[in-house]
């Protein structure tokens, strides 16, 4: 028999304390992990990045015509797997963080875009990665501005319905989602 997604996920919510509710509560969407992931960027210490084929492409074209702009962008951030989104909270949480504070900027395992190979964080040398800072940046206007027309939106903007803070780097490829 076939378990679902929640069910395969419970076990790493109790290793974490995180309960069903709280899920439920924030309304998270559970995602599968991705299946078929492509290279999308190499960065400059060799760290490789992971997207599948259509975001990594769109990544590309969308990353192009940014730097034709004279503006360069990067990868922070692309494919996690729900392990290493497990590993990611569990080493705050050994630090001594409280887990309602880790779950504003972390999403528990099986509810991260990461792991479905289509959500990047995305950096510019004008700020240190993944601070609120990146939104008065020229990358965030030009991704404000063109992201969309290359199928990537904003995942969590002011005030979301999901409880994460403001994340202007987080940004997630779908055709299927209109732009916000």
């Amino acid at each position: 028999m076939k378990r679902s997604l929640a069910e395969r996920y419970r076990d790493s919510w109790r290793d974490i304390g995180l309960s069903d509710q709280i899920v439920a509560d924030r309304n998270l969407s559970l995602f599968e992990e991705a299946k078929e992931l492509e290279i999308a960027e190499v960065a400059a210490s060799g760290q490789l990045f992971h997207l599948i084929p259509a975001a990594a492409d769109a990544w590309k074209a969308m990353k192009s015509a940014c730097s034709q702009e004279g503006i360069e962008i990067h990868i922070v951030s692309a494919y996690r797997s729900v392990d290493r989104q497990l590993e990611l909270i569990q080493r705050k949480l050994d630090s001594g963080q409280p887990l309602t504070d880790i779950l504003e900027v972390l999403a528990p395992p099986g509810c991260s875009e990461h792991h479905t190979g289509r959500a990047i964080d995305i950096g510019s040398g004008d700020v240190r990665p993944l601070e609120a800072e990146f939104e008065l940046t020229p990358a965030f206007t030009w991704l404000h501005d063109h992201a969309h027309q290359f199928g990537f939106n904003l995942s969590f903007p002011q005030g979301n319905e999901f409880g994460y803070v403001y994340e202007p780097w987080h940004w997630c490829f779908s055709k299927l989602r209109p732009s916000r």
